[in-house]
């Protein structure tokens, strides 16, 4: 994996990520410090007043709560936003980078959700893919808190797992990465595309929890003028 980079976004401020190429390109950045304290805050004041979000994930997950949504109105959820205009914005800012940095042209993003998981000991996310309004856009997860201790590791204690985010790829062969599993960190952005499966792993401590957010931008772009781009 590429070591720390800085490069300038459009808007000439400093964005610090690095990458993994498994077929698709995850990026891993660095949220800013106000972005990451005004979440947590929110959701930790207003947690009881947050819509459930489980009707329409599939996380084992009993405390998964909405902050955003603007995709069309259905019986699961209604539009609704609990963050400042300077989150969502960031949330826009770092998901362009990420199009950008890929070489993605002629491309229209929407935001469409962003929600809270915070697990306890055995709850878990099967591998799953994401989708929003539409079947292409990208997909994230950010670390807003990890457990001290997430239990014992049962085999293999030098390559522990319990509580970890595990990414999928689609690439093959013998020099291939064919999947991601990082050590992760709070404040960690990870970004992938909707159709790039993963999980998380249960852990077996009995009183930390793992609060992690995710957002989805739809991205509407022309796949055939993207190829000879």
């Amino acid at each position: 994996m590429a070591n720390w980079s800085t490069v300038k976004n459009l808007s000439d401020n400093n964005l610090k990520f690095n990458f993994v190429f498994l077929g698709q390109s995850v990026l891993k950045y660095e949220v800013p410090l106000d972005v990451y304290n005004t979440i947590n805050h929110i959701y930790e004041i207003r947690r009881h007043e947050l819509p459930r979000a489980n009707p329409q994930l599939i996380g084992k997950i009993q405390n998964e709560h909405s902050l955003y949504f603007d995709g069309p109105p259905n019986n699961k959820m209604h539009p609704h936003n609990f963050l400042p205009q300077n989150v969502t914005q960031w949330f826009h800012k770092v998901m362009k980078h990420y199009l950008d940095w890929n070489s993605i042209i002629d491309y229209s993003m929407h935001l469409n959700s962003i929600w809270v998981n915070e697990m306890k000991a055995n709850e878990y996310n099967p591998v799953h893919i994401h989708q929003g309004a539409l079947f292409t856009g990208l997909s994230s997860v950010m670390v807003l808190k990890l457990p001290k201790n997430t239990g014992v590791e049962y085999s293999a204690p030098g390559k522990p797992m319990n509580g970890s985010l595990q990414i999928l790829g689609n690439s093959s062969g013998q020099f291939c990465n064919t999947d991601y599993g990082p050590v992760m960190k709070e404040r960690n952005f990870y970004i992938f595309p909707y159709d790039m499966r993963h999980c998380v792993y249960p852990f077996n401590s009995s009183t930390d929890i793992r609060r992690t957010l995710s957002c989805n931008m739809d991205v509407e772009y022309n796949p055939i003028k993207n190829r000879s781009a």
